[in-house]
């Protein structure tokens, strides 16, 4: 009789787990090496669990693409369970009513004490977690190839603008592009905002890029950005237009170009290709950035499902996406770091050892802001609209300084 009631609860605990187990369909866009490294390692953690990863990889565009394919599935009353979403695009998706509430496994996982502030309300919506986070990017960093600058006569990586452009000089002289760049409206604006950034500091990020002050947009330090900026657009190469960020990645890998202005999933992409930090490439914060950060924060929104085993996969991600296996292993093969505070670098290289100190100490000192260029800071719209102004300043040396200032102002003004 004992036996039977230890079969029968054995019985009824199996039925359990096969009941909740589900498929947990995850919409992204990680299709470079990489990246692609990086995913297969949350699908081995979640069939781990017992639940079953259907892939909904979408290339191309930064994530346009993916957007465009989440929008139609959305509509047709047929979502993902999650989809890589990020910065302020989390919250227009929530007010539509159509994202899960994370409450109860944020609490259990205690993710409020182990993010900071700026990071935790960028994935809530009225106080109430809608999406998890994977990482941190930092995207103010410049990208070097050593043999490059030892040929070129340059001795370390530039801490101003004066020392760049002092570099950069030399390595055009070696024969040499100074400066890889992908002609993309994104990849303008990485450049932009590090200048930004650089020129006129944190605060005065916030103010003109996130805020959209006029009175910060109206200034001589918006000027001298620009001024900065358009210098820049002279060490590049004539094929840059269209260019896709990692072609520009390839580009200093291989020897051809002694810069890189981008974020770290660039160092993926050395990684991917066996290169060791500090001996085949160099990493520092760009010129005049070395006490800020923009971060640029992955993350998957959970959208509301309706069948119990489905909300139960979905919540197996979320916690797994968190957990610090997962935060260690897929920052390792991405490029960035864990967006968990308390993490162990000690498997980390040395550019990731300084993002994670730089990552702690801008969020307590107010250094840590958010990447426009990436969408964590402003309305796609307006961030669609004065990334487009940017790039056409930069492809078209007819358009002044100041007409580029105005140019923004007025973009800034038409915010939604």
């Amino acid at each position: 009789m004992r036996l039977h009631r230890i079969l029968l609860a054995c019985g009824m605990a199996l039925s359990v787990n096969l009941a909740l187990a589900a498929e947990v369909e995850v919409l992204h866009y990680w299709t470079s090496g990489g990246e692609a490294k990086s995913a297969a390692e949350l699908k081995k953690i979640i069939s781990g669990k017992g639940h079953t990863w259907k892939d909904f990889a979408v290339a191309g565009g930064g994530g346009d693409n993916a957007m465009t394919v989440l929008k139609s599935r959305v509509v047709s009353g047929n979502p993902p369970a999650a989809a890589q979403i990020k910065g302020p695009a989390i919250q227009e998706w929530a007010q539509e009513g159509v994202l899960a509430n994370l409450d109860e496994v944020a609490k259990a996982e205690k993710w409020d004490t182990l993010l900071p502030g700026v990071v935790a309300n960028v994935m809530k919506y009225k106080g109430a977690y809608v999406a998890a986070p994977v990482n941190v990017h930092r995207v103010n960093w410049v990208w070097a190839n050593p043999e490059v600058l030892k040929k070129a006569g340059v001795a370390a990586m530039p801490t101003s603008y004066d020392e760049f452009f002092a570099a950069a000089d030399k390595i055009k002289k070696a024969g040499f592009i100074a400066v890889a760049h992908g002609g993309q409206n994104w990849q303008d604006f990485t450049t932009f905002e590090s200048v930004v950034l650089g020129v006129g500091g944190a605060k005065f990020y916030q103010d003109a890029l996130v805020k959209l002050d006029p009175k910060a947009i109206d200034s001589a330090t918006m000027k001298k950005s620009f001024e900065t900026f358009r210098k820049i657009k002279g060490y590049t190469d004539s094929a840059a237009p269209g260019r896709d960020w990692n072609l520009a990645t390839a580009m200093v890998m291989q020897g051809k170009a002694g810069f890189q202005f981008m974020g770290d999933w660039a160092k993926g992409e050395f990684i991917a290709a066996g290169k060791k930090p500090g001996k085949d490439f160099l990493c520092a914060a760009a010129p005049g950035t070395a006490n800020a950060f923009t971060f640029n924060v992955d993350s998957f929104a959970m959208f509301k499902l309706k069948d119990a085993g489905a909300q139960q996969a979905q919540a197996a991600l979320a916690a797994a996406i968190m957990s610090p296996d997962f935060q260690e292993v897929f920052n390792l093969n991405k490029g960035s770091i864990p967006v968990r505070l308390n993490m162990s670098m000690a498997k980390f290289d040395d550019c990731a050892k300084l993002s994670s100190k730089d990552f702690v100490a801008t969020a307590k000192n107010g250094g840590l802001v958010p990447s426009v260029a990436h969408g964590m800071a402003i309305a796609p719209a307006t961030e669609g609209a004065i990334k487009d102004l940017v790039s056409q300043f930069w492809n078209d040396d007819k358009i002044s300084v100041d007409d580029g200032v105005k140019r923004l102002l007025a973009a800034a003004r038409a915010k939604p």
